[in-house]
């Protein structure tokens, strides 16, 4: 395979490690924990695995011996940048604990683990994907492990290759399949210990113990990149708005740590639409007033940043999405057969009438699209609706309407842009490389300490890498109780935007300068060498939490 300079010289790159991690460790143990809601039902749900103590490692002169043991590793869902080098981090340590320790991965995510396909993974293999993006080590997929079944079919090769340690990579509903598996493992003594660790470029699975998830500041890095080149196109160009949706279903991490980076004319924050219950009505009123107020001043460009889950969050759509998910659920048998033509119909006659006028009140895309298929999680395939375009459409309605009442004086004329896949697979950020083989030896030094139901954490990252602090937080600690496909299971709470969080402050005091004036800023592209202050920096949205 042929590589490229900048691949050659990533080769090369030696991630940062914590003092905690970086030669002899101990293990302190902190108080016992509880679920973050529904303490009974998780409780009761999770007998072996919950209660357990938060824990982290730090350095001691005191030399260990630990055993050779072999350890299975998935990818699992959507891919973030830096996956590559958990692995890598991962395998790291296990040899430097004991060099003859091995590690398998499973090919194409949990599924691989269920149809016993895995490959080992040898120095050869990893040396060629340090500091690589993408999944392409092993793959990745968005089978759910769910079923006593695919936990027997795994258990049978995991004995059969004397993998006593299993760590999936994914994101809060992989990572709640790992604790599921985690329980049923310990209940049977299967002696196979599960961890997690925090991946989602959505920047949606972070609370307490958790400060990011990682491939967001790569994600966004990206993104922000281009949307400042755009930025940079329309402030010369003088005669585009660009409409940027930005990936981010269930919440707006994203859209808001672009926003901060980039300073565009308008970002929708999809946690504010609801709390203020806006109608779609109100978002477009707000982005046509931007619009023409620019206008005004002979400024016919600018740049609008939307969420990819919006809609979900437009109070009157999202209790049609909860019902429709419901309804679908209980009669899929029914439904899966029929056209769109004939589903509308049914669901216009089965739908609370509430719900079935806002349902019939959509363009047809968008309603079609919300009465057809779902992701593995029941879940509308939000990324599918062009939110973009139907938002500059009734933006550009809007104000034809007011130019005919004499209110708009300008021109409009919107270009569309969807910046998701593009940063998913990006080559990490310093930040993510180093975060990313900190929670690989992390989740190593958990194997080694016998914890199982855990998920691998690195915090203080706003500090330099020296001061990281390394450790593991049960996953039971994280876990509330959430309706899925019309029924309640248990589920790690996804993070949404703090409205009454310094990121959102510090956006929401500086919008209206942003949407009057061109106030944008050019991130440009990810550095990988260079002055720390350049390269290394963490997300400005991180950096706010923390109070830095």
């Amino acid at each position: 395979m042929k590589k490229s300079p900048l691949q050659q010289a990533r080769a090369s790159y030696q991630p940062k490690l914590p003092l905690g991690l970086r030669g002899n460790v101990s293990i302190h143990e902190g108080a016992p924990t509880q679920s973050v809601d529904n303490q009974g039902e998780i409780k009761q749900l999770f007998p072996h695995t919950y209660g357990l103590p938060l824990v982290d490692f730090q350095p001691t002169n005191e030399p260990r011996q630990y055993e050779q043991r072999n350890v299975g590793v998935i990818l699992s869902g959507g891919q973030a940048p830096g996956g590559h080098n958990v692995i890598c981090g991962i395998f790291d340590e296990l040899k430097k604990q004991n060099p003859n320790s091995r590690l398998y991965g499973f090919l194409m995510g949990p599924g691989g683990l269920v149809d016993h396909k895995y490959i080992e993974l040898t120095s050869d293999i990893i040396d060629e994907y340090r500091n690589t993006g993408g999944f392409d080590l092993i793959g990745s997929g968005r089978t759910k492990l769910e079923e006593p079944s695919q936990f027997e079919a795994g258990l049978e090769i995991l004995r059969q290759l004397q993998i006593s340690a299993l760590v999936i990579i994914g994101g809060d509903d992989s990572n709640t399949n790992a604790c599921v598996l985690a329980e049923y493992y310990a209940a049977h003594q299967s002696g196979v210990q599960v961890i997690g660790c925090p991946k989602t470029i959505d920047g949606d699975l972070k609370n307490e113990q958790i400060e990011t998830s990682f491939g967001f500041d790569t994600a966004c890095k990206t993104y922000a990149e281009v949307i400042g080149n755009i930025q940079r196109d329309a402030n010369s160009a003088r005669k585009y708005w660009h409409f940027i949706k930005l990936m981010g279903r269930s919440a707006s991490h994203i859209a808001l740590e672009c926003a901060l980076q980039c300073q565009p004319n308008v970002a929708i924050i999809s946690e504010e639409v609801e709390a203020k219950g806006q109608t779609l009505a109100d978002i477009v009123e707000h982005i046509a007033s931007v619009v023409a107020a620019r206008a005004n001043q002979g400024n016919n460009f600018g740049t609008v940043l939307i969420p990819e889950g919006l809609i979900e969050f437009v109070p009157a759509i999202k209790k049609l999405i909860a019902e429709l998910n419901d309804l679908l659920a209980a009669h899929k048998q029914e439904t899966e057969s029929m056209n769109v033509t004939e589903l509308r119909a049914w669901l216009t006659q089965n739908l609370q009438p509430e719900n079935a006028a806002t349902l019939n009140s959509l363009p047809d895309a968008v309603a079609n699209q919300l009465a057809l298929e779902r992701d593995p999680h029941g879940n509308v395939q939000v990324s599918l609706i062009e939110t973009e375009k139907l938002l500059s459409e009734m933006v550009g309605a809007k104000l034809s309407q007011w130019k005919t009442e004499g209110k708009y004086i300008g021109k409009f004329s919107p270009l569309h842009h969807f910046f998701g896949y593009e940063g998913r697979c990006a080559a990490p950020s310093n930040y993510d490389a180093d975060y990313c083989y900190a929670l690989g030896a992390s989740a190593a030094q958990l194997i080694a300490a016998g914890k199982t139901g855990y998920m691998a954490i690195v915090k203080n990252t706003t500090a330099p890498a020296e001061q990281w602090v390394a450790g593991g937080v049960p996953i039971t600690m994280m876990m509330n109780m959430e309706r899925r496909n019309g029924q309640m299971k248990p589920v790690i709470r996804k993070a949404l935007v703090r409205l009454d969080g310094a990121p959102f402050k510090t956006f929401a005091a500086h919008r209206d300068e942003w949407a009057q004036d061109t106030c944008y800023v050019y991130p440009g592209p990810i550095q990988y060498f260079g002055p720390a202050e350049v390269c290394d920096q963490c997300t400005i949205t991180l950096k706010l939490e923390q109070g830095k």
